[in-house]
């Protein structure tokens, strides 16, 4: 009889958990950039985004201002609900840094998001320390001038282009059928 309890209680508990785990999961969709927006700004694109867990730690990031598009793709240190909370704090820094704050420059948007993390988390640079954070890739797209910007911590850029289009600086390339796979790596 007591192990009978014992798992009903066990069950039911799984249970409440995944459930509110399911709901969570259903409030950090709602919080990725609509699908609608994308292929509006960005009629050519995909999105691959498979979580290990019901919720997660990896998340993809957009807006438009003006006349520039703002992407990020993140992956943030953890799976799961610790994830997912890392996650959460990310998108709303991206939104404060460059929706409110108006910052469209790759490199000091991931300078901010780093200092915004570390305070938060309240980190130090000490060793032992935890080192909760996230690799990033953030490109900005101007499209009155035409140019791409990228900035990444840890994660690469990926650039198709034809053959015959200009070298986009220090890369990787992977050459087929006249296109171009540029590897520009995050420093």
């Amino acid at each position: 009889d007591e192990l009978i309890k014992n798992k009903l209680e066990i069950e039911s508990k799984n249970i409440n958990i995944t459930d509110s785990i399911n709901y969570a999961k259903n409030i950090q969709t709602a919080l990725l950039p609509s699908h609608e927006l994308l292929d509006r700004i960005l009629p050519d694109h995909f999105i691959l985004l498979k979580p290990r867990d019901i919720v997660s730690g990896d998340f993809y990031w957009f807006t438009h201002i003006e006349d520039m598009s703002v992407i990020a793709a993140v992956d943030c240190t953890g799976h799961g609900v610790p994830g997912a909370f890392m996650s959460m704090l990310g998108s709303a820094f991206l939104n404060e840094i460059v929706n409110k704050e108006y910052m469209t420059h790759p490199g000091v948007i991931l300078r901010r998001l780093r200092k915004e993390v570390i305070r938060s988390l309240h980190q130090k640079d000490g060793a032992g320390e935890s080192k909760d954070g996230m690799d990033i890739a953030l490109c900005v797209i101007d499209y009155g001038n035409m140019k791409l910007q990228f900035a990444g911590a840890n994660n690469p850029l990926y650039l198709v282009r034809k053959k015959e289009s200009e070298a986009p600086g220090d890369f990787i390339n992977y050459e087929s059928d006249g296109q171009v796979l540029y590897e520009i790596k995050g420093d």
